[in-house]
């Protein structure tokens, strides 16, 4: 369907609802580099003029991706929510952005409609948002989940531990993880992108992450972020796996590049369930994003990548994951330039995510050919913790040696969780409290070398 306007005495044409979401996007790299991008500032704003008055309905019919030859639009089709979506059907997108910034949109009612919200709404209406209306909304926006705790609470900050080590040392490994536990992070999941593939190697990891859990009592979840076949070998091996990981895209062509599909995904968690870890819950999954993932396969299908970002949380949601993050300044500048870019699409893809029911989370991050720094990165990380982010990332010295990027410390959570009056998880708040790392107000206490959970080391770490 084309769509047309008019604005300051020029006429403007869009031949496609594909083509207008696409021009109404915020400048960045990835969509002038795939041809999408608006030419000039004046198109950009026609083309928000035009989708301002698209009925939300449209999307249901108008689809971007056919239905027939991708599996993710199936997905979204197949399983969205016309009860849930009910009130907001008489709804433009305009309209539907003037019902989020009022009061009528309260929390229980942003959780009641999110089922009835396709990815290409979230992303539609994301488009005609300033930075603060995308913060005012997903911060009336909640999502919790559980495992061997609670994620997502109010007045929380959850952190994944990331003690990467580039030749998978257990002992740098281990040291990494009793460094961020004594800083208080770890209670979104002690994860660790692995440096090999190599099954033994692997059972090795999650040998090392389950000592420490069980020999601490820590009531936290542990992952070796490995291809989804991978754990589902580990699985049938016999290995202590508490949450499947997988990174997944937008686009069926784009998740075939990453080597899986949605079957492939339920496979996984049906494997996961069957194992019964949780203690507070039975959210097994967890997913990694970022914007640029589909054209960087070439899978886009003429489609701007921030709403192919939104089509992956309608994959998360499938699975109902303990966490799902965004990685957003990961992929590079081709796709995200600077620092200005990285941080609208952080507030997009935490927007995104929460309006449509998925726990998200943001690995606040940048490549070092990028045009970013740390203090981009610190704006992003406050602007995101005052949208009510579930979890970010907790690295040491915020520079991953094995990823090679840089990243938010043990350092940076302490300072928002400060800043803003958050606390941890509050299992794992309790158990800070009892092993004597955090003290009643939130505090992080120093330690010394006779502190409990320096006493009887995992044996990887006296070893290796």
């Amino acid at each position: 369907m084309a769509h047309q306007t008019t604005v300051g005495g020029f006429s403007f044409h869009f031949d496609s609802l594909r083509t207008l979401m696409a021009r109404a996007t915020p400048a960045r790299s990835g969509d002038r580099l795939a041809g999408l991008a608006a030419e000039t500032d004046g198109e950009r704003m026609a083309a928000c003029v035009c989708l301002a008055d698209v009925p939300l309905k449209t999307f249901l019919e108008d689809l971007l991706i056919p239905y027939e030859s991708d599996e993710v639009t199936r997905l979204i089709i197949d399983s969205h929510d016309a009860r849930a979506f009910a009130p907001l059907s008489h709804l433009t997108v305009g309209g539907f952005r003037d019902w989020l910034l009022s009061d009528a949109a309260d929390t229980p009612t942003l959780a009641s409609i999110a089922p009835g919200i396709t990815p290409e709404m979230a992303a539609a209406v994301s488009k005609l948002m300033r930075n603060q209306d995308l913060i005012l909304v997903a911060r009336k926006c909640r999502v919790v989940t559980a495992f061997r705790n609670t994620v997502g609470l109010p007045g929380r900050l959850s952190v994944r531990l990331q003690p990467n080590h580039p030749t998978d040392d257990p002992r740098g490994i281990a040291a990494s993880m009793l460094d961020g536990l004594l800083y208080g992070a770890g209670d979104a999941v002690i994860g660790v992108n692995p440096a090999t593939d190599s099954i033994p190697a692997l059972m090795t990891l999650y040998d090392l992450l389950n000592e420490v859990v069980q020999q601490y009592q820590i009531p936290t979840q542990a992952c070796v972020l490995t291809h989804v076949t991978n754990q589902i070998r580990l699985i049938e091996k016999g290995a202590p796996l508490d949450l499947v990981f997988q990174s997944i895209a937008g686009t069926q062509k784009a998740n075939e590049s990453f080597g899986i599909n949605l079957a492939m995904l339920d496979e996984a968690r049906d494997a996961a369930l069957s194992l019964k870890r949780g203690t507070v819950g039975q959210n097994v999954m967890y997913f990694e994003t970022g914007q640029g993932s589909a054209l960087s396969a070439n899978a886009h299908h003429g489609v701007d990548q921030q709403t192919l970002e939104a089509r992956a949380y309608a994959v998360a949601r499938r699975y109902k994951p303990l966490l799902t993050n965004t990685v957003v300044g990961f992929i590079g500048p081709e796709y995200l330039f600077d620092g200005k870019q990285i941080i609208r699409a952080g507030l997009e893809d935490h927007f995104c995510g929460k309006l449509m029911g998925v726990p998200l989370g943001c690995d606040v991050c940048y490549t070092n050919h990028a045009e970013a720094d740390q203090n981009d990165m610190d704006t992003l990380l406050t602007l995101l913790g005052t949208a009510g982010i579930t979890f970010i990332m907790g690295v040491p010295g915020a520079d991953d040696i094995m990823l090679n990027y840089q990243t938010t410390s043990f350092h940076d959570a302490l300072y928002l969780r400060k800043l803003l009056g958050l606390r941890p998880a509050p299992e794992f708040e309790d158990w800070l409290k009892r092993m004597q790392i955090m003290d009643d107000l939130g505090q992080v206490q120093p330690v010394s070398g006779r502190h409990a959970l320096l006493q009887n080391l995992p044996r990887q770490l006296l070893t290796g």
